[in-house]
């Protein structure tokens, strides 16, 4: 059987398709933080011109990459050979004697996954470096290797591995020595030695001594290049990245310089052969190793946790019976047309199957109102009668004219997103709830990566380069915020006018190059997954960056949501911590006992302080831009407070004039085409929520309340094919309807980046009623509700300043400290 057997598209003979007998097993990409150059979606483009069958990704102790890695192979034709160079320690993963176990002591070692079983090894292995064996790197040791070996294959690795250690420290015998251990540690066929060319002396005196462990042993060859960058062009950039890693410049000296070997990067196969011209078998495994590999991952698949319903129920009859039960004590009875909402919302929870996860949500809310925590759930899930049933959320959908297809809806085929906020100081209470009722080993929270930014890019580089600050801050300083170098440096002319001088063109060449790339790992500030089975089984962990006590994800959300492991956002907001103090010192000082659901929406007192602009503690609505137009507005419904939310957003804060002017009498309400008034007359013809732009495209195009969410999707996401098919939709479905094509123009204008930035009509509610909270408390109950921001503010002395001097302004005084008075709180 030839080599290649398996392999995508047909295999070829040495002599007649060079270029499909060698596969790259030894990759670096970006993951390899600061030391990798080359962007995933680089490496597998390369691959595929090279025209190479397989492609394995190798970073360092970490599976950062592997999910987006194994797509993109499979999306370009490629086999994906997911592995890890990881951290071996030289006693055990627990022993942190600097001596045995400081920096730069550990063996390195490349482990691939031939199947789903090595893959799910790979992740408990590197879980476990992490979590139990992290001391300057993240460490294994051999009795975990011995444990988490099936499924596995192993390379010897570079200069720093175990064995290349031996070779030139201990000599051959021992060498041979290491090798059988591992040979023993992964079987018979599941060990080879790598040999590697960059140009190095001491590489080439190594791989003698491999060849002769090799010749001694019977442990098979294969040739492997140390990718850490895609072309070779790429080399100064990526010396440039490592010296950014270690916080030196070009110039210091005795430095690592990966630059004085400029070999690593993806040389085709007829170079990998030139290299080793009498290593043809060495080369040809690479290929019988990607033959090995097998790796499915279970992509699509959704896994949410067991949810435990009562004995002889399904879970949709659970949420159907708590929805019923709901709705009756919220509306006081089921009218036919609630019926028909309910029974079609649970359908649609029902056929895209998250009712279990609606149901989960649920109950750690219930939990959290129990524990007389404060909730508020944003976004589209307001939208839903079912939500707001069960108690889930509190803005009744039918009052305010929510719409549940931008929640879930079977044409937009995406996971519902439920952000819920709870209370700053006791949002940690519901997640151990969670952990607690799902177990420790099925939760955890959620990777980030943080990228280089241009600006930032530029200044890394420019003391890289030994650059003054000034002069790197007077070139940072001309890229505007949130965009590309390559778009700034077409965009500002006077950028251009620095490139003239050759030093800079020079900095912002190789600060391209690194721009985007990923420089370290982060939490996500809400983000935790709760998995039905232990999250090791597909997901690594490591420890989270801002608590070393809580584990995360290796992979972000979209990779997770790949996977099928869907993401729970538990959010704290600190303005509902001021409310309940605010609502708990109303009842102890006063005697008095509110409710937020009891507080009235038409209090004069609220809308008269909203109108003087006087917003300072108030949420949403303090910041100077914000307080200006609220004074001009002076709301008098608690709709004008939601829609100025919602408006008070970068392309619809245009609007606010209009709607100011409008709602005064000021100007004349107008619509671009009489069809608009009846979905845009309680906004005064002004667009304020995206589902305003789905109300306008049935109107005016005929497309159905789901058809119009999938619009309304590809305009957030800049999805641009999809944008550009949904437009010739739009286009053909108003003409058809007689619209004029400047009308169609004029409202395709107008919606477009409108859509891109603008609220959901649920999160604008929800959020606008928490801002009337705010301004009813401090109306009413001005002294408790300013304790409580001053209590909030403890800590940062600039927000204390300010509270105070709104205090003041109102004519109330703020004493200091009495040690016979003061409490641990304002008081």
């Amino acid at each position: 059987m030839p080599v290649t057997a398996g392999l995508p598209r047909a295999a070829h003979t040495w002599g007649r398709a060079i270029a499909r007998n060698f596969v790259h097993l030894h990759t670096h990409s970006e993951y390899s933080l600061l030391d990798g150059l080359s962007r995933l979606s680089d490496l597998v483009a390369r691959a595929k011109a090279l025209d190479m069958p397989a492609l394995g990704l190798t970073d360092h102790g970490a599976l950062y990459g592997a999910i987006d890695f194994y797509t993109l192979c499979r999306d370009a034709g490629i086999k994906p050979i997911i592995g890890v160079e990881t951290y071996v320690a030289r006693n055990n993963r627990f022993d942190r004697d600097p001596r045995s176990e400081g920096h730069g002591k550990p063996w390195h070692l490349v482990l691939l996954a031939k199947d789903f079983t090595g893959y799910q090894n790979l992740v408990a292995l590197v879980t476990a470096a992490h979590v139990e064996g992290y001391y300057y790197r993240p460490r294994m040791d051999k009795d975990l290797l011995r444990e988490r070996s099936q499924g596995l294959i192993a390379l010897s690795a570079c200069l720093q591995g175990e064995l290349a250690r031996a070779i030139t420290d201990e000599g051959i015998d021992a060498a041979c020595a290491v090798a059988e251990e591992h040979r023993g540690i992964f079987g018979e066929g599941n060990y080879y030695l790598e040999l590697m060319s960059h140009g190095i002396a001491e590489q080439e005196r190594v791989n003698e001594g491999v060849r002769e462990v090799s010749l001694r042993t019977g442990i098979p060859l294969v040739v492997t290049n140390d990718i850490h960058y895609v072309h070779a062009e790429d080399a100064e950039a990526q010396d440039v990245m490592v010296c950014i890693q270690s916080g030196k410049t070009i110039d210091t000296p005795d430095r690592l310089k990966m630059i004085d070997n400029p070999e690593l990067f993806m040389r085709s196969a007829a170079q990998m052969s030139e290299l080793f011209p009498n290593d043809r078998e060495a080369l040809e495994n690479t290929l019988r190793i990607a033959e090995k590999v097998d790796l499915r991952l279970p992509l699509g698949e959704l896994r949410l946790p067991h949810f435990e319903v009562p004995a002889g129920k399904t879970p949709e009859e659970q949420l159907r019976a708590l929805a019923d039960a709901g709705a009756r004590e919220k509306y006081g009875a089921i009218t036919p047309e609630l019926r028909e909402r309910i029974d079609k919302e649970l359908a649609i929870i029902a056929k895209t199957g998250y009712t279990g996860y609606i149901l989960i949500v649920q109950d750690f809310i219930r939990f959290a109102h129990e524990q007389g925590i404060l909730t508020a759930v944003r976004g589209s899930a307001g939208g839903s009668v079912v939500n707001y049933a069960i108690g889930m959320t509190d803005i009744d959908p039918l009052k305010y004219g929510l719409i549940f297809e931008r929640f879930l809806n079977l044409e937009r085929f995406t996971p519902p997103d439920i952000d819920v906020d709870f209370m700053g100081d006791r949002r940690d209470e519901v997640i151990q709830y969670v952990t607690q009722k799902y177990g420790a080993d099925r939760v955890a929270q959620i990777g980030t990566f943080n990228t280089m930014l241009a600006r930032a890019a530029v200044r890394d580089v420019a003391r890289v380069l030994g650059m003054p600050y000034g002069e790197a801050d007077r070139v940072a300083k001309t890229i505007p915020f949130g965009v590309a170098l390559t778009d700034s440096r077409r965009m500002s002319a006077e950028l251009r006018d620095l490139e003239q001088e050759g030093h800079v063109q020079r900095l912002l060449d190789l600060a391209e190059k690194v721009e985007g790339l990923v420089r370290s790992t982060g939490t996500h500030a809400a983000g935790v997954v709760i998995s039905r089975e232990p999250i090791t089984q597909l997901v690594p962990l490591e420890r989270s960056k801002g608590n070393v006590n809580a584990l995360q994800t290796q992979y972000e959300d979209k990779q997770l949501e790949k996977l099928g492991v869907l993401k729970f956002d538990f959010l704290g907001l600190g303005n509902l911590t001021i409310l309940e103090h605010a609502l708990r010192l109303i009842e102890r000082q006063r005697g008095i006992k509110i409710r937020r659901e009891d507080i009235p929406l038409d209090d004069p007192k609220t809308f008269e302080l909203l109108g003087s602009g006087e917003t300072t503690g108030m949420f949403q609505l303090e910041s100077a831009g914000m307080r200006r137009y609220i004074r001009e507005l002076k709301p008098d419904r608690v709709e004008d407070v939601m829609a100025m939310v919602a408006l008070f957003r970068p392309g619809p804060m245009d609007y606010i004039p209009t709607y100011i002017r409008r709602k005064h009498g000021e100007e004349p309400v107008t619509y671009a085409h009489p069809t608009l008034e009846p979905v845009l007359k309680a906004t005064y013809g002004v667009m304020v929520y995206q589902e305003d732009v789905m109300a306008v495209t049935q109107a005016l195009a005929g497309f159905t309340l789901a058809e119009a969410d999938v619009l309304c999707y590809a305009v957030r996401k800049k999805i641009r094919e999809k944008l550009d098919a949904q437009k010739v939709k739009f286009v053909s479905g108003a003409i058809r309807n007689g619209v004029h094509a400047d009308v169609i123009e004029a409202v395709w204008k107008d919606f477009e980046p409108f859509a891109r930035y603008g609220f959901n009509r649920a999160h604008a509610a929800i959020y606008g009623i928490i801002a009337y909270h705010t301004a009813y408390l401090k109306a009413n109950y001005t002294t408790e509700y300013m304790t409580a921001v001053l209590s909030a503010e403890m800590g940062t002395p600039d927000r204390i300043a300010i509270a105070v001097a709104e205090c003041r302004r109102m004519g109330l005084a703020v004493l200091p400290p009495d040690v016979n008075e003061s409490e641990l709180d304002f008081a």
